[in-house]
């Protein structure tokens, strides 16, 4: 469960053991979505007036194609939180840490801010694996499965320290 009554956090901190799942309506079409959902745990209590406080850890599995040759990968996510929510009408509401509850609600979704927490975390690239060799340059020939027949050809430019030892 990711949504929490007000009125109970305000007397009691709720222990947060949730998913967020890959197809939940909080996620984006161009959103890079998790695997198997975004296993959430941690603590949300009342940090003052109209104020809540989260602090856990959210971790999944993200899907991407490979940087080096474009078969599909996985990354890992593994991210601590401390997470700050607040009645839009509050003070601090210009603040770009907090997030905003509308005033009149009567829950505390988690959602939205670990949708954006979990953009954030996740890694801009991915391999299919640590010693992936890639794709040739030349022809395109995915260079896990085996060398290419490509001719290797050295730029002009670099000839000259060929002759010399590395």
């Amino acid at each position: 469960m990711l949504t929490f009554d007000r009125s109970s956090l305000e007397t009691k901190a709720a222990r947060v053991d949730g998913k967020l799942a890959s197809d939940d309506p909080v996620w984006h079409e161009e959103d890079p979505r998790p695997v198997d959902g975004v296993v959430v745990s941690g603590r949300l209590s009342s940090a003052g007036e109209e104020r809540f406080y989260f602090s856990g850890s959210m971790s999944g599995d993200v899907g991407a194609e490979c940087r080096r040759c474009l078969a599909p990968a996985r990354a890992h996510v593994e991210e601590e939180l401390h997470l700050l929510f607040a009645d839009a009408t509050d003070e601090d509401s210009d603040e770009s840490d907090v997030y905003m509850l509308e005033p009149r609600a009567t829950t505390v979704d988690l959602r939205p801010a670990l949708r954006e927490q979990w953009l954030l975390a996740v890694p801009g690239f991915a391999l299919c694996r640590e010693d992936c060799k890639g794709l040739c340059p030349r022809c395109g020939a995915d260079l896990n499965q085996g060398p290419c027949n490509c001719e290797i050809q050295i730029d002009p430019r670099w000839a000259a320290l060929k002759g010399r030892g590395a």
